[in-house]
């Protein structure tokens, strides 16, 4: 089996179990057979990138491809944004853009 493409199916599924979803919901909301989303996250079929992409969107993901060097930064940020979500105070955007980011 391939590890990657595991990891990425456990993320899938972890996304949907986090957001309350059942396979039939998901299915219902990306119009993907409830039994291809079976196989996709118990990793028993290569997963297409335009399923990936499918997925990731109707779990409110989004895929990227991050240098392998900004990796710990990513993470850092992952864990900023999911702390700051467990207090009462409104959630606000882990980065924004100011004057200096603007390249127009």
């Amino acid at each position: 089996m391939n590890y990657v493409l595991e990891d990425l199916t456990k993320a899938l599924r972890a996304a949907r179990e986090e957001k309350g979803l059942s396979q039939r919901a998901l299915s219902r909301k990306t119009g993907m057979p409830q039994a291809q989303i079976s196989k996709i996250e118990n990793a028993a079929v290569d997963l297409k990138t335009s399923s990936l992409v499918t997925l990731a969107r109707a779990l409110e993901l989004e895929v990227m491809l991050i240098p392998r060097t900004h990796i710990p930064a990513v993470n850092g940020l992952l864990r900023m944004a999911k702390q700051s979500g467990d207090d009462e105070t409104p959630a606000r955007p882990v980065y924004a853009l100011d004057d200096t980011d603007d390249n127009g």
